[in-house]
């Protein structure tokens, strides 16, 4: 059974920081492309960030661009999210996902949502000002 496992969230005060972590289970897992996204209350779930199986293509939505980095460990099927300079608007609880196809070690990864097929439970990001 594939899963994935997401923690690190938490409150943290305007302008701090928070690493998520994302523990994945029972696939080749540096075949696939890894992805962030967010969704806050009352609001549609939003990509946030992206990485190919290698690691050497990665993607960000424009606003958090030079303040979050995704990255990933192969050898211990994780994928990261630091985010900096956090704020009140970013709060909303954190997905990562595995995308649905075993092509993207080498291939840019995808930033649709759809092509993202297993989700974790996601964990809550809370941002205080």
């Amino acid at each position: 059974q594939v899963q994935l496992a997401e923690s690190g969230g938490g409150l943290v005060q305007a302008g701090g920081s928070l690493r998520l972590s994302c523990a994945a289970s029972g696939r080749t897992f540096s075949n696939y492309a890894m992805g962030w996204f967010r969704q806050a209350p009352g609001k549609e779930r939003e990509f946030v960030a992206t990485i190919n199986g290698n690691g050497a293509i990665t993607y960000y939505r424009d606003s958090v661009k030079g303040r979050f980095t995704i990255s990933r460990d192969n050898a211990k099927n994780t994928v990261f999210l630091q985010m900096n300079s956090l704020k009140p608007e970013e709060t909303a609880v954190y997905y990562c996902a595995a995308g649905n196809s075993a092509t993207y070690y080498l291939r840019a990864p995808p930033r649709n949502s759809y092509e993202y097929e297993l989700w974790g439970q996601g964990t809550q990001v809370t941002v205080s000002s």
